[in-house]
């Protein structure tokens, strides 16, 4: 599995969201970097990791993760996820893996109907941002053309740097496991819970009120089902809360794991 390592300090575990790749939290990276020693993957499939030779899942890329902690003796790692990595840090806590977590917009507490509009979004918008790749760099270079294409995405997409937002279509379109870990997510099982007292560490969940792609009623089952997580909300914020309020998400990972 690829990854990186900035700073220096207690370790820190950073898992991207579907599609993106480790450069997804260059937002926020380098305030991390300079409190604690950050180790950024990408995912089986995703980035610069070959895909995993079977199934993909979140239970398989929860193995994955798991299998290169203990690979590292990172095993009681702080864990930091965001949207499908946000469900993949919540799964690793509830099997006991890690220390605290941090998960924000984590995916897998949709109705059925929201799971659809989810599936029928997804879909639409990967066929789109596949068929736009050449002439990507001319939408993403300019706020018009990052307002039409991330609304979905972030609630300020205009002030997005035009380099993440080129890499992060980029990654979308080529991940070769990108196909795979979305019908997962919409066919594979819901996300079990944990009971209250049975996490290693504590759970953050982090939730943007303007979210579009996980809505933050969905929140209402994830603290349901981990009683002993605190929900943190962000005003002015979508669905990545390291690209909306950068300041905010460093904080609320540097307040929340560490002890």
């Amino acid at each position: 599995m690829h990854s990186i390592r900035r700073g220096t300090g207690k370790p820190l575990l950073l898992v991207h969201g579907l599609g993106a790749t480790w450069q997804s939290w260059d937002p926020v990276l380098p305030a991390l970097a300079a409190r604690r020693e950050v180790i950024a993957i990408d995912l089986p499939g995703f980035g610069q990791s070959p895909p995993l030779a079977g199934e993909v899942s979140i239970a398989t890329l929860a193995d994955a993760v798991t299998a290169f902690l203990v690979e590292q003796n990172l095993s009681s790692i702080d864990l930091v996820g965001s949207s499908m990595g946000g469900r993949l840090v919540m799964e690793l806590a509830r099997r006991g893996v890690g220390g605290a977590t941090v998960a924000l917009a984590p995916g897998g507490f949709w109705s059925r109907g929201q799971l659809r509009f989810f599936n029928a979004s997804l879909q639409a918008s990967i066929r789109l941002v596949r068929a736009l790749q050449p002439v990507m760099p001319g939408i993403t270079g300019n706020p018009v053309g990052r307002t039409m294409l991330l609304s979905q995405l972030s609630a300020k997409p205009w002030a997005l740097p035009a380099d993440l937002a080129l890499r992060e279509m980029r990654s979308y379109a080529q991940a070769p496991s990108f196909d795979a870990a979305l019908n997962s997510l919409v066919h594979g099982p819901q996300q079990q819970g944990a009971l209250a007292g049975s996490l290693p560490g504590p759970l953050t969940i982090g939730w943007g009120r303007n979210d579009r792609v996980l809505l933050p009623s969905q929140s209402k089952l994830a603290m349901a089902l981990f009683p002993d997580a605190k929900l943190h909300w962000f005003n002015r914020c979508g669905h990545f809360p390291q690209w909306d309020q950068p300041a905010e998400t460093v904080d609320l990972i540097l307040n929340n794991t560490g002890s």
